[in-house]
C-alpha cells in the first residue's frame, strides 16, 4: 500500500476506533472554550504533568483569573497555590506571570497567532506553540510531542530521532486536512495502546499497517 493512501487509511481508522477513549487534556479543555490564552497556560501547565492534573489545575487557575490582566493580579505564591501539583510549578508560576507581562505589553493582551511570536514567550516550544496555533487559533500546524514523535517512527511514517525533525518531515508527507487532529489522535493512542514500553499492539486498531518500528517487546 502507498504511503499515502495508508496514511489515509490510519486516520480514519483512529478517527472511528480512539472515540471509546478520552482526549487529551488540551483538547477537553480547547473543546469547553477555544481561547488561545487559556490553551496556552493549560499547555505550559501539562508539560511533565498528567491529564487529569492538567485540567483540575486550569480549572482552578481560569476561574481565579483567565486573561492576563487578571493574572498580573496575582503574586506568584498566589498561582503556585491554584496550579499545584502540576510539575514544577514553582517554575510554571514564574512563567505565567512573564508571559502574562509580555502579553500586555507587546501584543494588547492578547496571544499572538505566529510561531515565532510564540516561541519567543517563556516556557514555550514548537510543541506549545503549535498546539496554540491547532487548538487556539484553529490554524493548520503539526504539534509533535513524544506520542507523535515515537508513534510516527513506529508506523514508519517518518525516520526521524528528534521531535523537530518529525514535524518537518511529516509536513512533507500528511495531507494539510490532517494537521490539526493528527496531535489528538495519536495521544490518545500513545497515552492508552501505544505505550513507550510493551505497546498494546494485540488490541491496536491499526495493527496490520504498523510495521512496529523499534518495537522489541509487545503484549
Amino acid at each position: 500500500m502507498k504511503k499515502e493512501k495508508r496514511i489515509e487509511t490510519i486516520v480514519n481508522i483512529l478517527k472511528q476506533e480512539l472515540q471509546k477513549f478520552e482526549s487529551p487534556a488540551i483538547t477537553i479543555l480547547a473543546r469547553k472554550k477555544r481561547d488561545p490564552f487559556r490553551v496556552l497556560i493549560s499547555t505550559i501547565l501539562s508539560l511533565r504533568t498528567k491529564d487529569k492534573t492538567t485540567i483540575s489545575a486550569s480549572k482552578k487557575l481560569f476561574a481565579v483569573a483567565a486573561s492576563p490582566k487578571k493574572i498580573l493580579k496575582l503574586n506568584r505564591k498566589e498561582i503556585e497555590k491554584l496550579i499545584y501539583p502540576v510539575g514544577f510549578y514553582h517554575r510554571k508560576a514564574e512563567q505565567i506571570l512573564k508571559i502574562s507581562e509580555i502579553l500586555i505589553t507587546d501584543y494588547n493582551g492578547k496571544v499572538p497567532d505566529k510561531i515565532n511570536d510564540l516561541l519567543g514567550l517563556p516556557g514555550v516550544g514548537r510543541k506549545t506553540a503549535n498546539l496554540v496555533l491547532n487548538e487556539g487559533f484553529g490554524k493548520l500546524a503539526i504539534c509533535v510531542d513524544t506520542h507523535v514523535h515515537r508513534i510516527s517512527n513506529r508506523l514508519n511514517l517518518v525516520k526521524t530521532s528528534k521531535p523537530e525533525e518529525t514535524e518537518f518531515a511529516l509536513q512533507k508527507i500528511l495531507p494539510k486536512k490532517h494537521w490539526i487532529v493528527l496531535n489528538t489522535l495519536l495521544v490518545t493512542l500513545g497515552q492508552n495502546i501505544c505505550t513507550p514500553v510493551s505497546p498494546k499492539c494485540s488490541c491496536c486498531p491499526i495493527e496490520k499497517y504498523c510495521p512496529r518500528i523499534g518495537v522489541d517487546k509487545h503484549r
